[in-house]
């Protein structure tokens, strides 16, 4: 639209140019004679013409001007939302003489009490009475002016109003941030273990003199009654030292000697395979560190869900003695109970349970109790080897256990034509996903395959995923008499690691076998291996003229 205006404009101007322009012909013309004479007649009749033209094309571009600016401030209206703000505008108005006429009426109320109070007053025959009046509504109007500033401005924070959720934007993945999470994470806990490491060498007398100094402190406290104000003087000594250190000085003072670990600088120009390995050993930490954190919650709940009964009977036991004892003894008493058994239990005990550790493992009831608690997973390992151990009466073991003895397409025996007997182990019982690589094929389809792996008392068997039709033509069941070694396997040499493969070499295959992309590659080699070695001692039992 501007576009347009601009070449109206321009057509407008350059028209004004050629209406001026006749004028100058004419004084032109008259120095000419026989030239003006021919045209002038021509021209006086275009005038009109023109000047209509002019005129319509300047009402044009007055009303496209005029449109134009409509739109404008219809926009404008739009972006400040005028009416919005005027709506909120005459609800403060209409709160704020809401308000003067309640201040007004509280005011009234209290003047016509005490008003009521007072023994009527003598009618006013003097001008003084109506001066002291005066004086009164002066004063209320100040009471009420000072009241409506200082009291209406809380008065109206009292408001209710929908509390905004705001909305966090969400950093997209990368390896940088990441690792500086993981630093700053790190720098954040280091004074916190450093503080536990504290505690911790005070309880088994890394420097006798130092523990000896703070255990007789703490007790002649304990024993006036000082313990609660002595951790509070602790607690500003600290702070009165972390604002000195703060203002630059050098104040170190700790029993175990702090480490200071070598923090190396980022490097920018890195490999894709230190990139890679950096981001691995990243991940490592973190579910190093949520798996602790997982454990500890895990097992706090199961301790109050009465998930381990002798467990959080002690428990239970313990929280009633505690009640009674805080019902029946005075505070100032169990207060004293509590700090002297607490010194004697950090000073003493932990470093009789810390040098003897026989000792703790039967007489130390925290210690027990923690340690014995079980986790979330090993519930559940422990839930599915009763299962697994529980065979009702005239019930076949098959029948009983089909979720640990079938595969997806039918019952074990069945998809892989082996006897009944044979059946999977326990630490396989649903097996292990990896990819069949067969080297001795040629073929895409035949070379690598994707399935499970399962190991029973004489056989390794893999239940390929793309036997679709429910056929075992696919699937590949190996004696494990048949093999000859077993090793871990790096499929790709590019990555860091030692790899998520095993390379099993068959007496029926030219090249090993390579079993990849396994996630638990570990534990089912130990298997693998565990009875691979037991077969082969069996067999070398049963017939030793073999060897």
């Amino acid at each position: 639209m501007l576009k347009r205006l601009d070449r109206i404009r321009f057509r407008g101007q350059r028209r004004d140019e050629l209406a001026e322009s006749p004028n100058t012909s004419d004084t032109e013309e008259t120095e000419d004679t026989g030239d003006t004479e021919e045209l002038s007649p021509a021209v006086s009749q275009d005038e009109p013409r023109t000047d209509l033209n002019e005129v319509q094309e300047l009402l044009e571009i007055a009303l496209l001007e005029k449109h134009f600016l409509h739109e404008e401030l219809r926009k404008l209206k739009q972006e400040s939302n005028v009416d919005l703000l005027e709506q909120e505008l005459e609800k403060e108005r209409s709160m704020r003489l809401q308000l003067e006429q309640k201040i007004n009426d509280i005011l009234k109320s209290s003047h016509d009490d005490s008003a009521c109070q007072t023994p009527k007053a003598p009618p006013p025959d003097t001008p003084a009475g109506s001066s002291a009046d005066k004086q009164q509504d002066t004063l209320y109007s100040r009471v009420l002016t000072f009241l409506y500033k200082h009291v209406g401005v809380y008065i109206e924070d009292f408001r209710f109003q929908p509390e905004e959720t705001p909305v966090e934007t969400e950093e997209p993945l990368s390896a940088r941030r990441l690792t500086e999470n993981m630093r700053r994470l790190k720098r954040g806990y280091r004074p916190v273990r450093h503080f536990l490491q504290n505690l911790s060498a005070l309880s088994s007398w890394y420097s006798a003199y130092t523990s000896a100094v703070v255990f007789i402190v703490y007790m002649y406290a304990a024993w006036h009654g000082w313990a609660i104000p002595m951790f509070l003087f602790l607690a500003i000594l600290r702070l009165s030292l972390n604002y000195l250190i703060a203002r630059g000085w050098r104040i170190q003072w700790s029993i175990v000697p702090e480490l200071v670990e070598s923090v190396e600088p980022p490097k920018e120009d890195r490999t894709m395979s230190e990139k890679f390995q950096l981001v691995l050993v990243v991940a490592q930490k973190a579910q190093n560190i949520f798996g602790r954190m997982a454990d500890v919650l895990e097992k706090i709940k199961n301790l109050l869900m009465w998930v381990q009964p002798e467990l959080t009977q002690k428990l239970y036991a313990g929280l009633w003695v505690a009640f009674i004892a805080s019902c029946l003894l005075p505070y100032d008493l169990l207060g004293f109970i509590i700090a002297v058994f607490a010194g004697i239990k950090f000073f003493i005990i932990t470093f009789i349970f810390k040098s003897c550790p026989k000792l703790r493992q039967r007489f130390d009831t925290p210690y027990i109790i923690w340690t014995n608690l079980p986790t979330d997973l090993q519930v559940k390992e422990r839930d599915s080897i009763t299962l697994n151990r529980r065979v009702p009466v005239g019930v076949s073991r098959d029948e009983d256990g089909g979720r640990y003895y079938s595969t997806k397409r039918g019952a074990f025996h069945e998809v892989f034509n082996l006897p009944e007997s044979e059946r999977p182990l326990t630490t396989c019982e649903n097996g292990w996903r990896c990819c069949l690589i067969n080297r001795d094929r040629k073929t895409l389809a035949e070379y690598i395959r994707n399935g499970v792996l399962y190991i029973t008392e004489n056989y390794l068997c893999f239940e390929s995923s793309s036997s679709r039709s429910g056929s075992s033509k696919r699937n590949r069941v190996f004696k494990l008499l048949d093999i000859k070694e077993i090793q871990k396997h790096k499929v790709l040499s590019v990555l860091p690691g030692s790899g998520m493969g095993i390379s099993i070499a068959i007496s029926s295959t030219l090249k090993p076998l390579v079993f990849g992309a396994m996630i638990h590659r570990d534990e089912a080699f130990e298997a693998i291996s565990n009875q691979h070695n037991k077969i082969l001692a069996v067999a070398t039992d049963t017939n030793p003229e073999t060897e």
